[in-house]
């Protein structure tokens, strides 16, 4: 067969997720089938290890998960300790991620996150964050005073964030949650944003999708699971680089990032290393899906895991 008539061979991928029947996984699961790939969907939390200097391997049952060319991580919040064990078991196996378990890490400890976008210059919120609950009016003040946003480091999809109208609730909220041992940050409220932020969906190193979300009325909280609404979006030059540099800050081929337009440009709120396709698909209409497994084909080779389960 010539080179030009060659067909690319197709890949075995698995996709760690916990519910074969959520949107995303499904989505993922039609976009490889449909490129003539052989899929997979692995709980992830259901695995065990053996964790050998020279045959690291993974089991789901009596079953030994060896063969795969590539992994695409679904990891939730609550399981991101185990999962991303598993994923640099896999890596260590010389599996493929399109996200890398320390990627995956990164981007979950909010704090941390934080810290290596604002040493590589890129716009935040103006941030603070406090051990002793007696620091709660010095954090107000960094923040430029009320209204602010006090967020729990370990919440999701907008639980566990509260927007502080006066200097003296924020103090309140601040200590409350101090007092159950709870770790915050308090970010300035870009009222300005008025409720919306903006998700640029990356791949690669472009942003292939991105939808405004607008909060319901009276919410300033955005999510879609919250009851916020999604149109397809058209960004500027300076969100679409802002979002791509955020992405490869933390290190991830695939990522949701969440801007707000503040009076002084783009501000990055999170980036999420196990982006929602729902949404997106569906105020876009876009296959970004498709364009995640494309991602793969291209670029997943034996051993290709820069970290090798490292660090």
């Amino acid at each position: 067969m010539s080179e030009a008539t060659e067909e690319k061979p197709k890949m075995k991928i698995g996709i760690l997720s916990r519910n074969r029947k959520l949107y995303s996984t499904k989505s993922l699961v039609t976009a490889a089938e449909k490129r003539g790939h052989e899929v997979r969907v692995i709980d992830y939390a259901k695995c065990h290890m053996n964790i050998t200097s020279h045959r690291p391997s993974i089991y789901l049952g009596d079953e030994d998960l060896r063969g795969f060319d590539a992994i695409i991580p679904r990891i939730g919040a609550s399981y991101t300790f185990f999962g991303t064990a598993v994923v640099r078991q896999f890596e260590m196996m010389g599996v493929y991620s399109v996200n890398e378990s320390v990627a995956i890490s990164r981007s979950r400890d909010k704090l941390r996150s934080l810290q290596l976008l604002a040493r590589k210059g890129i716009g935040l919120p103006v941030t603070g964050f406090a051990h002793d609950p007696k620091a709660a009016g010095h954090l107000v003040k960094i923040c430029g005073g009320a209204p602010l946003v006090i967020k729990l480091l370990e919440g999701t999809q907008g639980v566990g964030v509260v927007l502080a109208e006066t200097g003296k609730a924020a103090e309140s909220v601040i200590e409350a949650f101090r007092g159950l041992n709870a770790n915050i940050l308090s970010q300035e409220f870009i009222k300005e944003a008025g409720g919306s932020d903006i998700r640029c969906f990356v791949v690669g190193e472009k942003v292939v999708a991105a939808m405004k979300r607008q909060g319901k009325e009276g919410e300033f909280r955005s999510n879609l699971h919250r009851g916020g609404t999604a149109n397809i979006e058209k960004i500027t030059p300076e969100e679409r680089s802002t979002a791509t540099r955020a992405a490869k800050i933390m290190g991830l081929n695939v990522a949701g990032v969440d801007l707000l337009r503040s009076n002084h440009g783009p501000v990055v709120m999170e980036v999420n290393s196990s982006p929602g396709l729902e949404g997106i698909e569906m105020a876009t209409g876009k296959d970004v899906a498709g364009m995640i497994i494309d991602f793969i084909a291209r670029n997943a080779r034996p051993g290709r895991t820069r970290t090798r389960g490292g660090g």
